[in-house]
């Protein structure tokens, strides 16, 4: 472990609170030194500040889970960069609806958000927080007047990372303000880049990151770091989208250059097949000790029950899926919040046989129930042996009654209404819980290799030719071999339900079913449109809208269609 200072430079308040990215031990400055003329002065200086980027994406601030988020008026909890990644990939679809009634979430389930959405707000904010820091990033190294023997390989990591947040841009807001390192800080208000343009800027950031050397090679560098897995895997996504971003006609020649852009990863990366037996090799990927799977991590969110403690990532997935008469302590943490659950619809695409069924089903719950009421039952004998007057017990089958989750959800505020989900555990993979049960250890997965194999299918599929010694057939055979089904034919309804069986809740839903044209028509699920039967809604609901108040104080900006 390294110790390290932790500066972000004029662009964000002091680190004032010990925390850790992945290896990267942070520990306070004394805030009144913080500005980057005065703490700019070693390298290691400049490693701190490339680690406070890593940071922007791990936690909601930099003074821990419950101080002052680095963005100002907003919830540090619900603008944390990765859950709001989710509320607007995730909620938006049919793998979750949230029993919450925080202002703004249940429009997101309903489809009926507008541009004042307090969540839609926050992801805005967040994506353009992190590219600023980024700018910051690459502006002060270049400035750099001392030797820098990284400063390429740092530089390079910014920009890849920085795409990505560009890639979440792009798919989520379509036309965006936008600002370089070479942008001038403060003095004007940046302009808006049409979606074709950025597209195009972000292309060529990372075939010129691709193309040289300064970057950690496929499969190579320290694990939570940006690699050239990543930034293939970010290029192949704008890709696999490119027909969403410019147009059927313009972006139906992308599919061969995303099969070709994925092909080095073939052979660098593995899936994680091999189990230590407590759990599934799949289940693994998503567990307190998931940095063990580095085989098929391509590029992950680092999170410490100890060390790295936030209300987003990770920690919301778990807790967020967590409630009612669930066993918390079964997954390793101390309750849950009783918040999303499965659609029915969703939900129908799983078969119990298939490893990946991960749902909080009857059987489950069966135990569940039985140890609550056996508890319930020792409490009554212990308070009646004491002399006191308890309320009597129901038999059994009465006392169940209403307590099991149903599969429909007629109520969407009900946590009982729907299965939950229980593909994220606090649990490592022998068994035992992680570090804390109050903050989870688990790292949230943001690209992985099965993620590559599908998009190698769906681009044969498209009438890309696949290299790199597999068929795009191959491919999601191998991802479905893991799970223990047997091969399927390669069409596009099996790709996309591949993908939802396979990447449910880590953020892809929504653009693969925008662009497989079922998202606002032709599919409808539980409450979309706010129908309890789902119905079809609009089509500018594929993008979500530019925020009020950045459009009030930014005259450049113009608004997303229909909002």
């Amino acid at each position: 472990m390294k110790t390290l200072k932790y500066i972000i430079g004029a662009l964000v308040s002091a680190a004032v609170l010990s925390s850790c990215v992945g290896d990267l031990n942070v520990t306070p400055i004394d805030p009144a030194l913080n500005t980057p003329d005065k703490v700019l002065k070693t390298e290691a200086d400049y490693f701190n500040l490339l680690a406070g980027c890593y940071t922007g994406f791990a936690t909601s601030g930099y003074k821990g889970p419950n101080g002052d988020p680095s963005i100002s008026g907003l919830d540090g909890g619900q603008s944390q960069y990765f859950r709001g990644l989710y509320h607007l990939n995730g909620v938006t679809t049919d793998e979750v609806v949230c029993g919450w009634n925080d202002a703004g979430m249940p429009d997101l389930s309903k489809a009926s958000w507008n541009a004042d959405n307090t969540f839609v707000m926050s992801f805005y904010y967040r994506i353009l927080h992190q590219v600023a820091i980024f700018n910051e990033f690459i502006r002060k190294a270049n400035e750099a007047t001392i030797d820098l023997p990284k400063k390429g390989q740092w530089i390079a990591e910014a920009r890849t990372l920085r795409a990505m947040c560009w890639l979440h841009a792009i798919d989520n807001f379509g036309n965006v303000p936008f600002a370089t390192e070479e942008s001038s800080v403060g003095s004007t208000a940046p302009k808006q880049i049409a979606r074709a343009d950025l597209f195009k800027y972000i292309e060529e950031e990372l075939t010129e990151v691709l193309a040289g050397d300064d970057l950690y090679g496929y499969a190579e560098g320290e694990y939570g770091r940006a690699n050239k897995g990543l930034a293939a895997m970010i290029l192949a996504k704008l890709y696999l989208n490119a027909e969403v971003y410019l147009g059927k006609a313009e972006g139906a020649g992308y599919y061969q250059k995303c099969a070709n852009v994925l092909a080095p990863l073939v052979g660098k990366y593995n899936l994680h097949t091999t189990s230590k037996g407590t759990y599934t090799a799949y289940e693994e990927l998503f567990l307190a000790d998931n940095h063990n799977c580095k085989e098929e991590i391509i590029f992950a969110i680092q999170q410490d029950g100890v060390n790295t403690q936030s209300w987003g990532v990770t920690q919301y997935m778990v807790f967020a899926s967590t409630g009612g008469t669930m066993n918390a302590e079964s997954i390793g943490i101390s309750s849950g919040w009783g918040g999303l659950r499965t659609t029915p619809q969703f939900f129908d695409y799983f078969s119990e046989s298939d490893d990946r069924f991960l749902f909080y089903v009857k059987d489950i719950q069966d135990k569940d129930l039985e140890r609550l009421y056996e508890a319930e039952k020792k409490k009554y004998d212990e308070d009646l042996a004491a002399g006191k007057n308890p309320e009597p017990i129901k038999p059994y089958e009465e006392w169940i009654e209403g307590k099991h989750h149903t599969k429909d959800i007629a109520d969407m505020g009900k946590f009982e209404n729907g299965y939950p989900l229980m593909k994220w555990k606090n649990m490592n993979s022998d068994g035992t819980p992680g570090q804390s049960n109050g903050f989870v250890d688990v790292d949230w997965p943001v690209y992985r290799y099965a993620d590559a194999l599908l998009m190698l299918a769906e681009c044969e599929l498209r009438g890309a030719t696949v290299s790199g010694g597999m068929t795009g057939k191959a491919a999601m055979d191998a991802v479905r071999a893991r799970a223990g089904m047997t091969p399927i034919a390669l069409t596009e309804a099996n790709i996309l339900e591949e993908r939802a069986r396979e990447l449910f809740q880590e953020g892809h839903r929504r653009s693969d079913l925008i662009r497989f044209g079922k998202y606002t028509k032709g599919y409808n699920w539980s409450w979309k449109g706010g129908n309890v039967n789902g119905q079809d809604i609009a089509d500018h609901f594929v993008l979500f809208p530019i925020p009020n108040s950045d459009l009030n104080s930014n005259s450049n900006l113009v608004q997303n269609s229909g909002y």
